[in-house]
C-alpha cells in the first residue's frame, strides 16, 4: 500500500498560504514539502527532495495543478515520469486531474495531447516567421551590420560635424552602439617636428 506524500508551492501573492498546506493535512498525506517562490528558475528544492522520496505505489497529492509544473507541457512531462515511476498524482481542487483513476487517466490524455498541439503550433508560427524574414532578405531579427562602405559613410557624415550619433546610425541603419564601434571619434594625431622635418644632408 502506497502513501500519499503533499508538494505545496506557495507564495507571498497567496491570500493564504496556509490554506493548501491545511488541505494536504487534511487530505492525509504522510509527508509534505513545500516550496517558497521566490521568482527564480531555480527555487523548488523541496520539489527535488519529494522526487527522491516517492515510491512504486505513491500518490502525489498537490492542491492545485498550477503549483506542479509552470506551463501544460512542463506538468505533462512531469506527471509522465511519475507515472512511469509508478507514482499517481492527484489534484484537491481540480478533480479532473487524478491519474489514480480510470477517467483521470483519460482527461491527462487530453492534456498531453493540447501540449503536443500547443508546440506543434508553436514550432509552426517560429518557421513561417523565418520563412518571412528571409523572403525579405533577413536571415534573423539581428539588424544589418555595418559593411565598408557603411563605416566610411558614418566616418565621413561624423567628421563633418553636421550631424548627430542618432542621425549617423539611422542614416545607416544601425545602432548608434554599432556606429561607435566602427568608427574613429577621436581627432588624427597632428605629425610632430621631429616627423616633418626634412632629413639631414650627409656630413
Amino acid at each position: 500500500m502506497g502513501h500519499k506524500i503533499g508538494y505545496a508551492r506557495v507564495s507571498t501573492a497567496d491570500q493564504d498560504p496556509q490554506l493548501q498546506l491545511d488541505a494536504l493535512t487534511a487530505e492525509g498525506c504522510l509527508k509534505i514539502y513545500k516550496d517558497v517562490a521566490t521568482g527564480t528558475k531555480a527555487d523548488r528544492p523541496q520539489w527535488q527532495a519529494c522526487l527522491d522520496d516517492l515510491r512504486p505505489g505513491d500518490t502525489l497529492i498537490i492542491w492545485k495543478i498550477d503549483r506542479l509544473g509552470r506551463n501544460l507541457r512542463d506538468l505533462v512531462d512531469i506527471v509522465a515520469v511519475l507515472e512511469e515511476r509508478g507514482v499517481g498524482v492527484k489534484s484537491l481542487t481540480n478533480g479532473i486531474v487524478d491519474t489514480t483513476t480510470a477517467h483521470g487517466k483519460l482527461v491527462f490524455g487530453m492534456f498531453a495531447l493540447m501540449a503536443e498541439y500547443e508546440a506543434a503550433l508553436i514550432k509552426e508560427r517560429t518557421l513561417a516567421g523565418l520563412a518571412a524574414a528571409r523572403a525579405r532578405g533577413r536571415t534573423g531579427g539581428r539588424k544589418p551590420k555595418m559593411t565598408p562602405a557603411l563605416i566610411n559613410k558614418a566616418q565621413r557624415m561624423y567628421d563633418s560635424k553636421q550631424f548627430t550619433m542618432a542621425e549617423i546610425a539611422s542614416s545607416c541603419g544601425v545602432t548608434p552602439m554599432t556606429v561607435y564601434r566602427n568608427i574613429r571619434t577621436s581627432p588624427a594625431p597632428r605629425p610632430t617636428a621631429a616627423t616633418t622635418a626634412a632629413p639631414r644632408a650627409a656630413q
